[in-house]
């Protein structure tokens, strides 16, 4: 497997190791000694899927403590833009995003730490999978709307589809003041 860390402290986006004949592929998705030894020690506790149609846009969500969660994820079918936003007060890149490309011919997967919001918009028809490392806590869970004049996120849909949930949630100015 092949780890990059990103331009934010702690955002990993990450390639395995990709084996393939006649038969088709296989990889390793998770060991966590190999993941460990690259800077995620983490227990996942909680592995969550979805099916997304091309156009469809969730997020931006996070979880507040003591409910927070790192996520790993990735797409098992399709593409979709990812986006992690580094919500930690004291971060030098508070209130910055990466976007990642996550693919399911290439099998990317992007590791998300405590501290961030997270969202994706999904380019093709696509199945999205995630482990956490926290279970979800309704009353825990926060956002901020897709559309931030502050963050300013080019999702690259031009008119996406977004629940109901999501259209109403604050802004990134009424969450955090800045």
């Amino acid at each position: 497997m092949v780890f990059k860390q990103t331009s934010i402290e702690g955002l990993i986006e990450i390639y395995p190791r990709i084996f393939e004949d006649e038969r088709g592929l296989f990889f390793e998705s998770y060991q966590c000694e190999t993941f460990a030894k690259n800077g995620i020690p983490f227990e996942f506790v909680q592995d969550n899927q979805s099916f997304s149609s091309a156009g469809v846009l969730r997020g931006l969500h996070y979880q507040n403590k003591p409910y927070a969660q790192g996520k790993l994820v990735r797409v098992i079918l399709g593409k979709a833009i990812d986006v992690a936003v580094d919500l930690r007060p004291n971060s030098p890149t508070f209130g910055k995003y990466q976007k990642f490309l996550l693919d399911a011919e290439l099998q990317n997967m992007v590791y998300i730490p405590e501290g961030f919001g997270h969202g994706f918009a999904a380019i093709e028809d696509c199945i999205f999978t995630y482990k956490c490392t926290n279970v979800y806590n309704k009353a825990s869970e926060s956002g901020i709307i897709w559309n931030d004049p502050d963050l300013a996120i080019d999702w690259e849909i031009k008119t996406p589809i977004v629940s109901v949930k999501d259209l109403v949630l604050s802004t990134f100015q009424q969450l955090f003041g800045k």
